[in-house]
Order: C-alpha cells, then structure tokens, then sequence
C-alpha cells in the first residue's frame, strides 16, 4: 500500500524542505552504505497479494472497507479502488517445506477470507485484471478511504496538467482507445510482489538477475488479457500501470522524459545507484516531511528512516524495486519484484515465487553472469514482448539467441532454478510440486491468459456476447481458483 501521508496538497516551501531531506537521506543512506551493518545473516522471502472484489454478477463490488471490516484480519489491507484488498505475508526463510507450508497457509486464509467476505456480498479474485472491469464502474467515490491514494492522484494530474490517454491494441487488433480523468485504471492492475532481503554487497546482482528472468517471469504468469471488454496484451497490466499513472503530457514524452513505471536503463553496481537515479530524474509527488535528521541521527550512533527519501522511492514505480527498511532498530535492503499478476491460484503463485527465487539464485552465483553478456535494451525488450505475447513471445538469450520463450525455460532456466532452490536448501518435494507446475505450463501452453482468451471464445461460439463471455468466465475462473489446482489443468 505504501507509507501513509497526513495530506493531498503541499505549498512550495514544503515541496523545497522535502527536496533538501531526500537529499540529506540520501547522503546518509550513503555513508550507510559503506559503515553500518545491514540484516542480512539469514536471507527472507516476503510476499504480497493484490485482490478483487464482485458481486453476483462477477461485476467489481466497490466495497472494501465492509469486507475488510468483516474478514477483522490484519494482514488483509486496504488498496487503490474500493474493490480491491491485499494479503501481507510476514517474511520467512525459503529452505525446507516451509513454501508448502506457506501454500496451505495461504490458501486456509484466503478461504476463511472469502467466506467472510461472501457474508457482506463479494467474492474474492485472484486475476492480474478483473475481465467484467469497465472504466465506466468507477464512480465518483471509487477510491479507497487513505489520503495516500487522493494525494497520489491529485499529484499525478497536477505534475500532467490533462487527462491521462489510454491506448494498447491487441494481437487480433483489438485496440483500447479511452481516456481517464483520475487514476482509477491503475486500480485495475493487481499484483503479486515477491521480496527478497540481500546484503549490500550482493544487492546489484540480485537485482541485475531479477531484472533479467523478469521476461520470463511475465510470459509464464501472464493472467491479463482483458480490459474494457477488449482482448489486449497478455499481462496488459504491465502497458496499462505505465499509461495509467503517467505524469508527462505528450510534450515531455517526445522529449524523452522518463516514465515513473520504469524499466531501467541499465544494469548497476550498487543500490545506490537506483535510489541516486530517482532523486535525480523524478520529481516529488507526496511532500511529507517529518522531524528526523538523518545524519544527525547517523551521527549519534541510531539508525535513520530516511521517511522521506522511501516515501519518493515508493513513488517511482521499478518493476524491481530497491527497498530499505528498518526494523527493530537494524535496517536490511530487499528487493520488491513487481512483474507478476495475481493469480491464478495460490499454488500457480507459489510456482512462480519457486522458479524466481531459484533462478535468480542461480544467476547470481553464476560465474559468468547474464547481465554482463545481455544488453540492457535487450532485456527491456524480451520483457515488452512477453508481456505482449506471453508464452508465444520470441526472446534473445546468451548462447542460445533468438528463441521461444517457453523453449528457454525448458531448456535452461527450469535447471537454473531448479539448482538455484536445492543450493538455498529447498526441499525436493516442494521444487517438484512448483517447478512441475512451470514444466507443466511451457509444455501445454496455457497460462491465465491463455485459458481465460480460450474459454472467452469458446463461449462466443456459443453464441455469447463479448459481454456476457466475459461475465461467465470470471464466474468459471472464480470457482477454479478455489480449487487450487494450477491454472493449466482448468476445463474451459
């Protein structure tokens, strides 16, 4: 959800004073960087879940405040839109069992989740896009009761200065035209963020691993071909989030003016680097200053928060985001991957967390590293085009050129990931479960997108409109995602 501020508009002076602190925490981040000790002795994995909410209809039910209310868990969270929530998993080492554990953990929640929530009139949706979501739902009290959420808005639209325009066409040629005058089509974009805690010393590399396999992550998970009743991307999530919170007019755009859902532009040697780059590139939005002085508190012996330069970094949306924290009065760095798309199920979304986690630990110990054999633009480039196209996507890979994305995961990065889990102590029972799973895709070639796209046409051959195919297999999706099984085994 992101740090919480106290109000939607700032004057001058205070975006000025926030400009010096971020400044200030950066230089103390710095000199952190090179004297103080980071937690990083036993390394974590931490997750996050995005939701949606609908009613009887499979129609988004905008009211997450009464099923929040209902489900009285504290690990479920407000998000953007008022039919969206999150499920927070605390931080827990990978080795072992401990991901089955996780998964009977996960899907128990979620169940009591949606029984609770069913109470009040929704059910809960794991899906990168909600496929009945039109942007005509959105209402004038769409979003969510946290200032957050309407200082964000109010200061995207005032840094653009227009009307945000949408505009992605699909594989068939159907095309999204639209135009928002809100941020409300962000809302639309619901994720899974994988974290993984690291050193500073072994923060570059993880993150240049995590940026490479994120093509791969995205054409496996795929899960949102849907949006305005339109058949787009196959994660149109990834095109729509860029559009969708903008800030440049068209203007700044032709310049070359960098996007606040961002890529990159090349691999670092440093976490300094990303948090250099976005104090440097990317204007404030939140200007929430607060009473620390973190190189006084640097100079004391503490550990500063740095609020202010998190709060800008949690503006600048990286699809692998450098992370510093403090906890318990020791900070610790992870890495926030942000590529893939809910669902389909829990076991789907610990497939995926099992092939990143081991391939990018296998890519990092490897002793001739892919990033520095793979150009930056190459690796931005297999990630638009598996978010495009998915399975089908061609990518270009070291030694292997241009291939087949599914084939380069057989061939190569199921291994990689495979030794990466048993190197980090994962049991064989559970890299045989996930890692199956993966297999399992590539060889079939369904995915989320894929069976939703199938099984939408195959209910407009039976004479449904696009409308009502939507409707009914979102209905079909939400029974099987609570079966569990993986989303390559579901009937059409």
């Amino acid at each position: 959800m992101g740090k919480d501020v106290d109000q939607t508009q700032y004057s001058r002076e205070q975006r000025q004073q926030f400009r010096r602190k971020v400044k200030r925490g950066l230089d103390a981040f710095e000199q952190m960087l090179v004297d103080r000790h980071f937690e990083a002795e036993r390394p974590l994995t931490g997750l996050e879940i995005e939701l949606n909410l609908v009613d009887d209809d499979a129609r988004p039910n905008f009211h997450n405040a009464e099923v929040l209310a209902e489900i009285a868990d504290p690990d479920y969270q407000t998000e953007l839109a008022r039919f969206n929530i999150e499920l927070n998993v605390d931080p827990r080492p990978l080795p072992g069992d401990s991901a089955m554990e996780l998964e009977t953990a996960l899907r128990d929640s979620l169940n009591e989740a949606d029984r609770r929530a069913a109470g009040v009139g929704s059910r809960i949706v794991m899906v990168g896009i909600l496929p009945t979501l039109k942007i005509s739902d959105y209402g004038p009290d769409w979003i969510s009761e946290n200032i957050r959420y309407t200082a964000l808005n109010d200061s995207i639209f005032s840094a653009r200065g227009e009307d945000i325009q949408l505009d992605i066409e699909g594989p068939a040629g159907e095309q999204l035209l639209a135009t928002a005058d809100s941020i409300a089509p962000e809302s639309a974009c619901t994720s899974v963020q994988l974290h993984l805690q690291v050193s500073p010393a072994d923060f570059a590399s993880h993150w240049n691993a995590a940026q490479a396999i994120s093509a791969p992550q995205v054409a496996l998970a795929a899960n949102s071909p849907f949006f305005e009743g339109k058949r787009l991307w196959a994660e149109t999530r990834i095109e729509l989030f860029r559009q969708a919170t903008d800030t440049r007019p068209i203007e700044f755009t032709n310049q070359g003016v960098r996007p606040r859902v961002f890529f990159g532009e090349r691999w670092v040697t440093s976490i300094f680097d990303l948090f250099e780059e976005n104090v440097r590139w990317f204007p404030a939005l939140l200007a929430e200053v607060d009473g620390e002085d973190p190189l006084q508190v640097l100079e004391a012996g503490g550990t500063p928060q740095l609020s202010e330069l998190n709060l800008h970094n949690g503006t600048i949306y990286r699809w692998n985001r450098p992370i510093y924290a403090v906890v318990g009065d020791q900070p610790h760095l992870r890495v926030e991957n942000r590529v893939l798309p809910a669902g389909p199920t829990i076991m789907d979304t610990m497939a995926n967390a099992a092939f990143y986690y081991g391939a990018v630990h296998s890519l990092v110990n490897s002793d001739r590293p892919v990033w520095s054999r793979l150009s930056f633009a190459a690796a931005e480039d297999n990630f638009l085009a598996c978010a495009r196209e998915g399975l089908e996507a061609e990518v270009y890979w070291p030694s292997y050129g241009e291939l087949g994305v599914d084939e380069l995961v057989l061939r190569h990065l199921l291994p990689l990931a495979h030794q990466g889990l048993q190197d980090w102590g994962v049991s064989q029972a559970v890299i045989d479960r996930y890692l199956g799973v993966i297999e399992a895709r590539c060889k079939t070639g369904v995915n989320g997108a894929v069976w939703q796209t199938r099984t939408v046409a195959a209910l407009e051959e039976q004479g449904m409109d696009r409308e009502q195919a939507l409707a009914e297999m979102t209905r079909r999706y939400i029974e099987h995602m609570h079966t569990n099984e993986p989303v390559h085994t579901w009937a059409l």
